[in-house]
C-alpha cells in the first residue's frame, strides 16, 4: 500500500467537509436573513407602532464573493496566522541539521516536496503541519525534540508529512474559520444577555424623573426588548452553527488522525515508534507549565499531533478546547491501534 495516499473513507469525508465549509456560511447568513424578515420585522413594527413595508435581502452574488473571498484569504494567510500566534520560527538546516535531514528523507520517501520546518520554543511536546497558499510547514516544539528518541521523532514527522501528502492539512487550516467565528459570536451574545441580567439584578429600573415619563419608559422598554431579542437570536443561531461545524470538524479530524497514524506506521515500518511517542507526549503533558500550555492555545488545537485536553488540570480554561472539544481520538485508543498494527507485522 502506498502510504502517501489517503484511504477512500478519508477522501470522501474531505469532499463532504469541503462542501460543508462552502455551504455552511451561506446557510448561516440566510438563516439570519430569514429571522430578520420574520422576528426582526415584527419587532420593528412593534417598536415603531406602524407596519413595516419591505424586507431584508442579501444578494447571493455579493455573498458568494464575500464567502469565497474569505475562504481564499484564510487559505492563503491561515498558516501564517497560526504560526504567528504560536511564535513559530522557521529554522534552516544549519541550525537543526538532523531535523531537516529526517524531514527531507521522509518527504522523498513518499514523493512529497520537502516542506519548510519551524520550531516553537515550548516545554509542551507536540507537533503539527499547516498548508495553504503554496506554503507547507512541519512544526515541532523544542520539548518534542528534547524528549523523543530518534525513532519516535521520525514517526511523529512521518505522521505530519502524511497530513501534508493527504492534503487534509490544507482543509483543516481553512475549516476552523466558521467554528471560531460562530463561537465568538455566541460568546458576545451571551455576555450581552448576562450583562443585562446583572444590570437589572442590581436594582436598575431606568425610571425617568423628568417629563414625558410614559414616552421615556416605552423607549427604554423597546431598547431592552430589541437588545434581548437580537442577543437571543444571535446566541441561538451561532450556537447551532457552531455545533454543526464542530461535529463535522470532529469527524474529519479524528479520521485524519487515524489515517496519518497508519501512514506513519507504514512509512517508518514501526507502528511501535509512534505509539511510544504518543505515550511519551501524553505522560509529559501534566508536567507542562501553564504558560507553555497556553502558548499553544488559541484555536489551533485540532491541528496538533496530541490534544492539549489530555492534560490532567486546567484544560477547562483553554480557548482551544472550548471551540474544538474532543477533536482527537482518545490517545489510548490510537496507541492500541498502533500496537495492534505492530502485532500484525504492518
Amino acid at each position: 500500500m502506498n502510504p502517501s495516499l489517503a484511504d477512500r473513507s478519508l477522501r470522501l469525508r474531505m469532499l463532504v467537509a469541503l462542501g460543508l465549509i462552502v455551504c455552511l456560511p451561506f446557510a448561516f447568513v440566510y438563516t439570519f436573513v430569514f429571522l430578520a424578515n420574520t422576528v426582526g420585522i415584527a419587532l420593528l413594527e412593534w417598536a415603531n407602532e406602524r407596519p413595516y413595508h419591505g424586507e431584508f435581502y442579501v444578494d447571493p452574488l455579493v455573498l458568494s464573493v464575500v464567502v469565497l473571498g474569505g475562504l481564499a484569504v484564510q487559505y492563503r494567510f491561515g498558516p501564517r496566522t497560526v504560526l504567528g500566534s504560536l511564535d513559530a520560527r522557521d529554522v534552516d538546516a544549519s541550525e537543526y541539521p538532523d531535523l531537516h535531514a529526517t524531514v527531507t528523507r521522509l518527504a522523498s520517501q513518499i514523493d512529497l516536496a520537502k516542506p519548510d520546518v519551524a520550531v516553537i520554543r515550548s516545554e509542551a511536546p507536540n507537533a503539527f503541519a499547516v498548508a495553504g497558499g503554496g506554503h507547507e510547514r512541519v512544526v515541532v516544539t523544542t520539548a518534542l525534540l528534547d524528549q523523543l528518541a530518534d525513532d519516535e521523532l521520525e514517526a511523529v514527522l512521518a505522521h505530519e508529512l502524511a497530513h501534508l501528502k493527504n492534503r487534509d492539512a490544507n482543509l483543516m487550516t481553512v475549516a476552523w474559520l466558521l467554528p471560531t467565528i460562530t463561537y465568538y459570536l455566541a460568546v458576545v451574545a451571551f455576555y450581552v444577555l448576562y450583562g443585562l441580567v446583572r444590570l437589572f439584578g442590581s436594582g436598575f429600573t431606568g425610571g425617568s424623573s423628568g417629563g414625558g415619563g410614559d414616552s421615556d419608559g416605552r423607549g427604554l422598554l423597546v431598547a431592552i426588548v430589541v437588545i434581548v431579542v437580537c442577543a437571543v437570536v444571535t446566541l441561538t443561531v451561532s450556537a447551532m452553527f457552531w455545533l454543526a461545524s464542530v461535529l463535522f470538524y470532529r469527524v474529519l479530524s479524528r479520521q485524519r488522525e487515524y489515517a496519518a497514524d497508519e501512514a506513519a506506521a507504514t512509512i517508518t515500518g514501526s507502528p511501535a515508534a509512534l505509539a511510544s511517542a504518543l505515550e511519551t507526549i501524553d505522560g509529559a503533558m501534566p508536567e507542562v507549565p501553564d504558560k507553555d500550555l497556553r502558548k499553544l492555545d488559541g484555536g489551533a488545537e485540532a491541528l496538533y499531533l496530541a490534544p492539549l485536553e489530555s492534560r490532567d488540570f486546567g484544560s477547562n480554561e483553554l480557548v482551544s478546547t472550548d471551540i474544538f472539544p474532543e477533536t482527537h481520538p482518545p490517545t489510548a485508543e490510537r496507541i492500541d491501534r498502533l500496537r495492534e498494527l505492530e502485532r500484525e507485522g504492518r
